[in-house]
């Protein structure tokens, strides 16, 4: 009788030892890369940009890369390339004053991908010249030509800016290893409570 009872004591002990020791180192084996810096770094304002560098925590595979303007129009950029933990995009052609939105996605070097977005801003002359209305055009009511302006770097820079996927342990991973340790000190407790009862029979 004594053996069955430590076979199932031996058990319920691993697997709440199993359970802890999953709980316990699962935030730094789990978690994913994490993008370090940029250039151009989020929300920032720059002169021009004639490369997009993004740097990452590790070594990331099958790098994806778009930059888009406040408008949501894709702007023409070089293929994406890897250099170490560096993921590398050339912009051919000048950015005109804006908003811009780069849109990058890579796969961790665990295997899972991440993604995110970085708002930033090109410096430049805040109008363009137009053609200077008639003299009388506010007279007569005729159309009148309006200089072309873009949209504030902050207030489009905002409207653009989303937040990077998470890269953290998604919350079911931590329940499920709550419920373990919970079901393996329930099955430790009742089968020591068991075993005490046994003793108690064969005693009498």
């Amino acid at each position: 009788m004594t053996f069955p009872r430590l076979s199932i004591r031996k058990a319920a002990l691993a697997a709440l030892a199993c359970a802890l020791f999953l709980a316990l180192p699962a935030s730094p084996a789990l978690a994913h890369d994490a993008l370090k810096r940029s250039s151009p770094a989020k929300n920032a304002q720059v002169g021009s940009v004639d490369r997009i560098e993004l740097e990452y925590s590790a070594g990331v595979k099958f790098p994806f890369v778009l930059l888009h303007d406040a408008a949501g129009k894709q702007i023409t950029i070089g293929e994406p390339r890897t250099s170490g933990h560096l993921v590398l995009a050339d912009v051919p052609q000048p950015l005109a004053p804006g908003a811009y939105v780069i849109a990058w996605r890579v796969v961790s070097s665990d295997g899972h991908p991440i993604e995110g977005e970085i708002p930033f801003s090109v410096k430049g002359s805040s109008s363009v010249s137009a053609s200077p209305s008639p003299a009388g055009g506010a007279a007569t009511g005729g159309p009148s030509t309006a200089a072309t302006r873009p949209a504030p770097a902050g207030s489009a820079a905002a409207a653009g800016e989303t937040s990077a996927a998470s890269a953290g342990v998604p919350g079911w991973i931590w329940g499920g290893l709550a419920v373990l340790v919970v079901l393996g000190a329930f099955v430790l407790i009742r089968t020591a409570r068991r075993g005490r009862d046994r003793e108690d029979v064969n005693a009498d």
